[in-house]
């Protein structure tokens, strides 16, 4: 019986656990911090041992492998110990693939990877797919696997994930677009981001297939000097028209969708692409894109109240994010930004902000290189330390007929627990306007 020591109690840490217990491994679960109820509960009823607040060095070194969540970073001294001592550390992503036959879709990219992996699991399961998704969205990819055994699996991977993978192959992996993200987890260099993104394919074989968008300029540098195993698809812009695209010599309608912008577009086209490659039907697949409810805190709108249009882009982590938001607004934007920065260079949105932004809400504890770059570009600078005060800023300052933008290019974590309460809240305030 096998030692399994799992770092981090949140969905991907109780899945492997719950995986590894079902596999009959002995399971220990430690958390340097406090575990949510619900999990506590889980573990508690599964008798899985696990402890919170603390992480027992002796008891974690004599594990024969250990499990940790993507959020521990590699650099921190006992993940150094533990392989220090030999010991491997892998991500929940890799000890789930152990135990599947299935086949899987693997999508990661720094923009759109909710979105593409939500859809593309809609148009499979439209199509009459077994199909289940997992990973960075929804359910662990070890927790779908304790529940049923699917044929089809899409996953959303996030960089995080992909570094602590070491045989892990996905049948079809795709990289929608890199951009400058996470840099501050990647000692602020862009080289090492992108060389974790392209793990996605270095276990691919040559009848896989590997995605990618074939503009970005990122990838495009990284390709050449790199042997990719996979059939390697490129995507291109000129597949997509102003309302549809063409992917696998089929033509896809997106006038009847809820789809819209550029970047939504792109995401179509990768879904589509993919699942035409595991045989769906294209009647079908336009079916799916026709009944597909795009996901929250992505350019979603909450609604218009005295003549704004209030828009909650809770999601927008990152600049590359942010610019797609900014790009397909008309002039007279405010614009709620900010958070914890990890590492962003804010050169590509100055254009965008003199032509579209008038005023700018500041969201964040500390706000000093939003000032920075911003603060002369806009008519109004202000700052708000809650969700709630940058709603009442922004309606103060917009007009009729003017939107109001939450796409804040940074993490949330300085004054919210992540973006999705980040977005809750502010449409919570939205909803309270008068």
């Amino acid at each position: 019986m096998k030692n399994i020591v799992i770092l981090g109690a949140g969905e991907s840490g109780v899945g492997a656990a719950l995986l590894a217990q079902q596999n009959r491994h002995h399971v220990f679960v430690s958390d340097r911090g406090g575990i949510a109820e619900k999990y506590k509960r889980e573990l508690e009823s599964h008798g899985i041992a696990y402890e919170e607040g603390q992480h027992t060095r002796d008891r974690i070194l004599q594990a024969d492998e250990v499990i940790k969540s993507p959020g521990i970073p590699d650099h921190v001294p006992l993940i150094k110990e533990l392989v220090g001592k030999g010991i491997p550390v892998i991500a929940e992503i890799e000890y789930a693939a152990r135990y599947q036959q299935s086949k899987v879709m693997g999508i990661t990219g720094s923009n759109g990877k909710t979105t593409t992996t939500r859809l593309a699991f809609h148009l499979l399961q439209t199509a009459g797919f077994d199909v289940e998704m997992g990973g960075n969205v929804g359910k662990s990819f070890a927790r779908c696997l304790t529940e049923a055994h699917r044929a089809y699996y899409v996953l959303e991977l996030s960089s995080f994930q992909l570094d602590g993978i070491v045989d892990f192959r996905p049948d079809i992996g795709m990289i929608l677009n890199i951009s400058p993200d996470h840099l501050d987890r990647y000692d602020y260099k862009m080289e090492n981001y992108i060389r974790s993104k392209f793990r996605i394919t270095m276990n691919q074989r040559p009848d896989d297939v590997f995605l990618y968008q074939a503009e970005n300029e990122h990838i495009a540098a990284f390709l050449p000097e790199h042997d990719i195993q996979a059939e390697a698809l490129p995507l291109l812009r000129a597949a997509l028209t102003e309302n549809s695209f063409t992917a696998g010599g089929h033509h896809f309608d997106l006038r009847p969708t809820k789809l819209r912008g550029e970047h939504n577009a792109f995401n179509a086209l990768f879904a589509t692409t993919a699942a035409l490659r595991w045989g769906a039907a294209p009647e079908a697949i336009q079916r799916g894109l026709e009944t597909f409810t795009p996901v929250p805190h992505r350019m979603e709108v909450v609604g218009t109240y005295q003549g704004v249009e209030y828009i909650n882009d809770s999601k927008a982590t990152n600049v590359d994010a942010v610019y797609y938001a900014l790009d397909a607004m008309p002039k007279g934007v405010v614009w709620i930004a900010g958070g914890q920065d990890k590492g962003n260079d804010y050169e590509p949105l100055l254009p965008l902000v003199r032509e579209k932004v008038r005023a700018m809400v500041a969201l964040g504890i500390d706000n000093t290189k939003l000032k920075a770059t911003f603060g002369n570009l806009v008519d109004t600078f202000v700052e708000a330390r809650s969700a709630e005060e940058a709603v009442e800023q922004a309606a103060g300052l917009a007009k009729n007929g003017e939107k109001v933008l939450l796409s804040p290019a940074c993490a949330s974590f300085d004054l919210f627990k992540n973006y999705e309460q980040r977005g809750e809240l502010f449409k919570a305030a939205v909803r309270q306007l008068k």
